[in-house]
């Protein structure tokens, strides 16, 4: 049976040269980086290679990249340990509804430690309003999150725009010796590869990426933090990244992380061109031929390879399991939350009733999608949205 896969924004194939660049870590150059002898010398060069090399990518010193076990935790650190270490300053902190649970999570924790948080919403298109933040940073405000770009309905944020404001009003604290800091994090982990990353053009203070979204290996990732900020660790005990991290680092997943975010750096622009072209086309096929089809988010501010569609009348539950029949690989939206049956708390946030965010449907476009693929999938889908509603 034909195959293809449309759950890039879940997860993506390893790619064959990151699996060739990882494969001498696994037995010949097994070292521990903490290690003395010369197996740990070489260990700790690659470890320092692969840390320099994620750095050039994204304009940043290589100190200030710590490495961890995926997205997740780089997320958990960043906000979690964020946030306890600097606690004495003010216990502020200003994100939006439509984070990645990693996110609202972490900032659900620091609220039962006592932290206070202002959550905004969006756009019907899925946009953060800059003013809106700007209005309710208050003198105790420490921390602004802002995803990079919507996992599930692909839409870009306005980084850049919002990072100003925030250097604005660190600038303006900045009188007073005894001023507050203020920071701004990124969950930037859908962006990579399709975005540019370059820290000093986004102004950001902290970002976090990840191997799964970028055809790397999974269970690895990393949190950028700007050198000056302080950092209270959520995993102890050997000391390693710095102190901020402890545990054996994953040599041959980090190699493999670096090998695959130079790789997507290196191929972004042209593929961001060709996967733009299949997504406008896919996009325009499902609302001209599919009765009370949706598209979530916005319509050009938005990843290349995503498209996020509500069908009125229809669960998406039901949808990806007849569509799996036929073997197509889609999703309702994250991954991460796909064993819920509740409606996606990003689509509710747009303004769309219950009823359209349980009938939404994600399909997110990888390398090896081709439009006669996508052909295939709109014949299939017209088909399986015609026995729902019956």
């Amino acid at each position: 049976m034909k195959e293809i896969y449309l759950d890039h924004a879940a997860t993506t194939p390893l790619d064959p040269r990151v699996k060739k660049a990882m494969e001498p870590y696994w037995d010949k150059e097994f070292g521990n980086p903490s290690s003395l002898h010369r197996k740990g010398v070489v260990a700790k060069k690659i470890l320092e290679n692969s840390r320099k090399t994620i750095a050039k990518i994204l304009h940043c010193r290589p100190v200030e990249i710590v490495f961890t076990a995926g997205g997740t935790e780089a997320i958990n650190l960043g906000i979690i340990g964020f946030g306890r270490a600097n606690a004495h300053f003010g216990k502020h902190i200003i994100t939006t509804r439509i984070e990645h649970h990693a996110v609202l999570h972490s900032i659900d924790l620091l609220m039962r430690e006592g932290f206070d948080v202002t959550t905004i919403g969006v756009s019907k298109d899925g946009l953060v309003d800059p003013k809106e933040i700007e209005r309710l940073i208050r003198q105790d405000t420490i921390l602004v999150s802002v995803m990079y770009a919507n996992n599930e309905i692909g839409t870009i944020q306005p980084i850049a725009e919002i990072a100003k404001i925030i250097r604005e009003a660190r600038r303006k604290r900045s009188t007073n010796k005894n001023s507050t800091p203020i920071y701004f994090f990124t969950d930037a982990c859908q962006a990579a590869g399709s975005i540019d990353l370059n820290i000093e053009r986004l102004g950001v203070d902290m970002l976090v990426l990840n191997g799964s979204k970028i055809y790397g290996p999974k269970g690895v990732g990393c949190l950028y933090a700007k050198r000056e900020i302080k950092l209270e660790p959520i995993i102890v005990g050997g000391g390693q990244e710095k102190g901020i991290r402890s545990g054996t680092e994953n040599i041959p997943a980090i190699v493999g992380f670096a090998k695959a975010l130079e790789i997507a750096n290196a191929m972004r622009e042209k593929e961001n061109a060709r996967l733009t072209r299949l997504r406008d086309w896919f996009i325009k096929e499902i609302m001209t031929s599919i009765p009370d089809a949706m598209l979530n988010g916005h319509a050009t501010l938005r990843l290349p390879n995503n498209v996020n569609v509500s069908i009125l009348g229809i669960e998406g539950e039901a949808a990806v399991i007849y569509l799996d029949a036929k073997g197509i690989f889609c999703s309702t939206g994250s991954a991460c939350s796909s064993v819920s049956l509740e409606p996606s708390h990003v689509i509710l946030e747009l303004g769309r009733s219950p009823g359209l965010a349980q009938g939404s449907l994600r399909f997110t476009l990888g390398r090896k999608t081709t439009k006669k693929g996508l052909e295939y999938v709109l014949k299939v889908l017209r088909g399986v949205v015609k026995i729902l509603k019956t």
